[in-house]
């Protein structure tokens, strides 16, 4: 019998590696026919999402905004000029590309109007542009009460850019915002527009003493949105759905980064969208084993906007120094035009940011910008109540944490127009690998200037 068992044993684990022979073989044909790509931030924004993804388009079918809203953008450097895109997905400057806005993105149809049009002013062709007629609408109300709020909160607020998108999706979660689809229901619309009215004009009386909301003034403009974004309006799930079985290339673009989740990031100074790549088979509607790939994007060295904490940063001259020769131009926010928060590359949050975005690959971005420096500091631990982690904490630890800095020898010279990795100077590639050495995840892209074509692939 136990011969018998031993043979058996054997089969099975001949038919156990057959197994896994053919479903390898079956990942590797499926990923071959289609790929969804997800590109997200490993920090606070502001990484350089929008490069890498105009960049990855080339090679894609579709990209899809997946969430968030017109409070952030993301600035991009091509043959048209260089832009600053809040809501339209980073795929419009090429002419093959399917851009859609998913059902996850809070829809502010006048702005993406407006950027619609700004891009074609500028002799961009008209893209291809869907909108889920599942999204939802951010009201003039929302901006209102962003605004509203901030005020009313003073020294406490929360460095909103008072684009309306926390009171945006208090409302979806609330069960009483707009979705794109009501739009086209006269009667629906009509009675939904009298409750809301009803029901925000307590709020604009008895909290914050502002003008109240009227219901005609309110009807009339929705009447503008419909006919608006009429063209544009679609069922996305089914679109998405066929074009996988289709074998098209899909890339999922986010907005802000890990730390601005609001279950996994700095809470409460978070944004109100989930900024995980796992948002975006949600964000999208379609199946989360789709999503095959996922580069996650990391400047080397730190900027955030807005207020929490951020424990690598930089004050005075040395921030000013390298806020004026970060980016292109500059660090100031894409939307607020506001000065970043700088500060020094962030190991401990990054091996988080990535850890958490579920990272396949790292882009590594703005690393020319650091040229100019005899040594580079860099962020290794956190020093909290006397002790030293590499762990990223909750926010109250984190609010106490000091960093724990190393200093690398800099380079001293313009890294711009080189293409291959072996030909950086050895500091700078000692800098990447050292990065990578401690945030545990390749780096397989390295960006050394803001055009498309400054890219430097690295293989795993």
């Amino acid at each position: 019998m136990d011969a018998a068992f031993g043979q058996t044993g054997r089969m099975d684990a001949a038919w156990n590696q057959e197994n896994a022979d053919f479903r390898q073989k079956s990942v590797s044909y499926q990923e071959e026919k289609h790929m969804v790509t997800a590109v997200v931030g490993a920090n606070w924004g502001d990484e350089g999402k929008g490069k890498i993804t105009d960049m990855l388009a080339d090679e894609a079918d579709i990209v899809i905004r997946f969430q968030g809203g017109a409070n952030a953008g993301h600035t991009i450097v091509n043959n048209y000029g260089k832009f600053a895109l809040h809501t339209l997905p980073s795929g419009v400057f090429h002419s093959h590309i399917t851009n859609i806005i998913g059902n996850g993105v809070a829809l502010d149809i006048p702005k993406v109007i407006g950027e619609l049009k700004s891009i074609t002013d500028r002799n961009v062709p008209a893209p291809k542009l869907m909108i889920s007629d599942r999204a939802q609408m951010v009201m003039p109300y929302h901006v209102l009460f962003d605004q509203y709020e901030e005020e009313r909160l003073g020294k406490n607020s929360f460095g909103s850019t008072k684009s309306g998108i926390a009171p945006f999706y208090s409302d979806k979660y609330a069960k009483i915002g707009f979705q794109v689809s009501e739009l086209f229901d006269e009667e629906l619309l009509k009675e939904k527009v009298k409750r809301t009215c009803e029901t925000k004009n307590i709020m604009l009386e008895h909290m914050y003493h502002k003008p109240l909301l009227k219901e005609e003034e309110l009807l009339a403009t929705l009447h503008e949105y419909r006919d608006m974004v009429a063209p544009y309006v679609g069922d996305v799930s089914l679109f998405l759905d066929q074009a996988i079985k289709d074998g098209k290339r899909i890339l999922l673009e986010g907005q802000l980064g890990t730390l601005k989740d609001p279950d996994h990031g700095i809470y409460p100074m978070v944004t109100s969208s989930s900024t995980l790549a796992a948002y975006g088979a949600i964000g999208a509607g379609i199946p989360p084993y789709e999503i095959k790939k996922i580069v996650t994007v990391c400047k080397a060295y730190s900027s955030a906007v807005g207020a929490g904490a951020f424990v690598s940063e930089i004050f005075g001259d040395e921030a000013d120094e390298l806020r004026r020769r970060g980016g292109d131009g500059g660090e100031f926010g894409a939307t607020t035009g506001r000065p970043r928060r700088m500060g020094w590359f962030d190991c401990v949050a990054s091996k988080y940011g990535c850890r958490m975005q579920g990272t396949t690959d790292v882009a590594f971005t703005v690393l020319d910008v650091l040229g100019y420096l005899d040594e580079i500091p860099v962020c290794v631990g956190y020093e909290i109540d006397g002790e030293v982690t590499t762990d990223f904490p909750v926010t109250a630890k984190l609010e106490k944490a000091k960093p724990v800095l190393k200093k690398l020898p800099g380079w001293k010279c313009d890294i711009r127009g080189i293409k291959k990795y072996e030909d950086l100077p050895e500091n700078c590639r000692k800098y990447v690998e050292f990065v990578e050495e401690q945030i545990g995840y390749p780096i397989t892209m390295v960006s050394n200037g803001p055009g498309r074509e400054d890219i430097i692939y690295r293989s795993k």
